[in-house]
């Protein structure tokens, strides 16, 4: 997504993506640093698979990475950080967004 001029199926993508009031505390929570599935979910008080759909869906828009590290214990942890994004939503924002929609 270019930072500055979304375009219209981008803006509604990251919009809908965002209207979960869960996705939007996974991003607060990772806007400290990276961290591992099972200490959000425990940071954010819920469970990991509901956790998980959340992570696999701000993955899918591009607002998260991912990377499985094994811990010295041997243990898989998946990590997750935030991707670096800024929206400047305005009403001429939208109107040229508006303008590249996909019919």
């Amino acid at each position: 997504m270019d930072e500055d001029i979304p375009t219209g199926d981008e803006l509604v993508a990251l919009l809908a993506t965002l209207a979960s009031p869960h996705r939007m505390r996974v991003v607060a929570a990772l806007a400290g640093g990276r961290n591992y599935v099972s200490q959000l979910a425990r940071d954010l008080g819920i469970s990991r698979a509901l956790l998980q759909v959340h992570l696999k869906k701000l993955e899918a828009s591009g607002l998260v990475v991912s990377s499985l590290e094994v811990s010295e214990d041997g243990k898989a942890m998946n990590y997750y950080e935030l991707v670096p994004f800024s929206v400047r939503l305005t009403p001429e924002t939208i109107e040229r967004a508006s303008a590249t929609l996909t019919p």
